[in-house]
Formats: structure tokens, C-alpha cells, sequence
């Protein structure tokens, strides 16, 4: 009765590899493209994981790759240096202020926008606007610091030429180079720049809401201030909830536009600086110009593990209050 067990078990494996194998023949295709992503995210996020004991090593570049695994310990050396540096609080200001008014006006932009193309009926004219807004998330942050110099330049700037030709100003508005517009400018120009991108988004969980809903809604007399209320932002919940999660975690980085280290750097200059330098541009400037990577892997560090803690205390809250969730 034994035998008669473990042989039936052993068949019974037996077919299991053969149909797995069978499976795995047939989408070979479709594992082939996994396999590859796979790869590329072990080379390139996982293995320089390892660079993260830099910052708590004393690492020198001249020792080379080994020397990540050979240099000296120092500890907590370099997180308690950036805590006492004397720019600690203004460039943490400046990332938390930049970040923060990117959620306020860049979150609600594709969302009232989606909302606005829904409700848009000549579909000519719905596509114009919608390929118009996204166009400019295919522009590099360096084309968009040349457009906002052609624009905003003191010199040559359009605007500023077209403001003191219609008499509203009296002298040129210094907005690359004064510290208190740059976190307008980096604001808008990210608006400007991702709104649209985002708005395919938004535009997709509202193409799947039922369109029974609507009708059941206008027959009952809804108006669409209504609709808009109790449907269509219900509808969008879920959708919603998830992008936010993903900003919050990320808030730090630049939130949903993503780009506070390119917009730093590349609008950033001396005169400005008060308000431009962020975390990212300070650990960039210490790190390839000063020659101290440990001190820039630190400071790294610790933003990244303030961006974890943030999208696990989000997800959670999220969870508890409305139900849904990214995990």
C-alpha cells in the first residue's frame, strides 16, 4: 500500500514537471522579456546596493570597488557630520518646501485636468489638448532651463521684454536669479512638464467607470457638478489613493513630477542658492566635486530610508481610512 503511494506521488510529480515544462516552452517568448528585466533590475538596482556601506566606511575611490568591502568602519561618522553641518536646515527646508508645494499644485493638476477632458465632447478637440499637454514630458529638463532662459532671461527674456513694452513693469523681473521665484519656477515648469503625462492616467481609470451610472445619474436629474461628485471622483478613488502613495514616497525626489534634482541643478546658481540647494544637489556637490563619498552615500541613505518609511506609513493610513491600498 506504501509503494503503491509513493509511486503514484512520484507520477504525479513527474507530470507536473512535464506540464511546467510544456508551459515554459510556450512562453518562452514571454519569459525571455521577464528574464531580461530581471537582469537588468539585479545589475542595476540591486548589486550597488553594496555602495551603501560606504556610509559607514571611511571609503577612498583610489582603493577602488574592493576597498567598499575593506575600508575602514567609522559608524555613524558621516550621518552625525551632515546632522551638525551648518546648511542642515536650509537645504532640508528647500527639499521639504519644494516637494511639498509640487503635491499641493502638480497632484490635482492631471486630476482636475482628466476630469475636464472627460467631460469634453468634440473628441478633435479632446485629442488636440490631450496630445498638447504631454508632449512636454518628452522634453529634457536641460530643454526646458534653455526655454525658460529664452523666456525669463533678464537680457532676452519674451516676457520681460513683453512686460516693459506694455508699460506693467518698470525694469527687467530677475525670476532665474532671485532666491524667492525659484520655487515658483520650479513649481510651474513642473506642471507645466508632467500635468499632461499624468493625465493618461487619470483618463483611464475614468474610461473604465460604467457609463450606466451617468445615464441612471442624468435621468434622475443630476447635473454635472453631480455626476462629477458622485461618480466619477468615486470612480476615481482607487486610482487616486495609489498615485498619492507613490508621490508621498517619493516626495523627497520631487513627488509625482519627479525632478527636483535636475530642476536644482539646472536653475540653481549662486545667487539663488538659498532656496535652489536641495539634498540631492548637496550630496551630488560633496560627493563628485568634493571627493567624499561616504558623506554623499549617507546623506543618500538617509533620504532613502525617509522615502520608505513615508510609502509604508501612507500605504497603511491609506488602507485604514479608504479601503484601498498600493500592498
Amino acid at each position: 500500500m506504501e509503494l503503491d503511494t509513493r509511486v503514484t506521488g512520484i507520477k504525479g510529480k513527474t507530470e507536473q514537471r512535464t506540464q511546467f515544462w510544456k508551459r515554459f516552452k510556450k512562453q518562452k517568448t514571454l519569459h525571455l522579456f521577464v528574464g531580461l528585466g530581471m537582469i537588468f533590475l539585479l545589475v542595476f538596482a540591486y548589486t550597488p546596493m553594496f555602495g551603501i556601506l560606504m556610509a559607514f566606511k571611511q571609503y577612498s575611490i583610489s582603493t577602488g570597488i574592493k576597498g567598499i568591502f575593506t575600508s575602514e568602519w567609522v559608524g555613524l561618522k558621516h550621518f552625525k557630520e551632515f546632522f551638525n553641518d551648518y546648511q542642515f536646515g536650509t537645504i532640508v527646508r528647500n527639499t521639504l518646501a519644494l516637494s511639498l508645494l509640487k503635491i499641493l499644485f502638480a497632484f490635482p493638476a492631471p486630476i482636475l485636468l482628466a476630469i475636464l477632458l472627460s467631460e469634453v465632447k468634440n473628441l478633435k478637440f479632446k485629442r488636440f489638448v490631450q496630445t498638447i499637454s504631454y508632449l512636454p514630458h518628452f522634453i529634457s529638463w536641460v530643454v526646458v532651463a534653455g526655454i525658460a532662459f529664452a523666456f525669463l532671461s533678464t537680457d532676452i527674456g519674451m516676457v520681460n521684454r513683453a512686460l516693459l513694452g506694455l508699460g506693467i513693469i518698470d525694469k527687467p523681473l530677475d525670476i532665474l536669479t532671485n532666491p524667492k521665484y525659484f520655487w515658483g519656477l520650479a513649481t510651474g515648469s513642473a506642471v507645466w512638464k508632467e500635468m499632461g503625462w499624468w493625465t493618461i492616467i487619470f483618463l483611464a481609470a475614468i474610461a473604465g467607470i460604467n457609463p450606466s451610472l451617468y445615464e441612471a445619474a442624468q435621468i434622475d436629474g443630476a447635473g454635472r457638478l453631480a455626476r462629477i461628485r458622485h461618480i466619477t471622483f468615486p470612480g476615481m478613488k482607487g486610482t487616486i489613493v495609489v498615485v498619492l502613495i507613490l508621490t508621498i514616497g517619493s516626495i523627497l525626489g520631487g513627488g509625482l513630477v519627479g525632478s527636483n534634482f535636475e530642476q536644482a541643478f539646472l536653475f540653481g546658481n549662486s545667487i539663488n542658492n538659498p532656496t535652489s540647494e536641495i539634498v540631492q544637489t548637496y550630496a551630488f556637490k560633496v560627493g563628485l566635486r568634493d571627493g567624499r563619498f561616504s558623506y554623499a552615500a549617507a546623506i543618500d541613505l538617509i533620504q532613502s530610508v525617509i522615502s520608505v518609511i513615508l510609502i509604508f506609513s501612507s500605504n497603511y493610513i491609506a488602507k485604514r481610512t479608504s479601503g484601498s491600498s498600493l500592498f
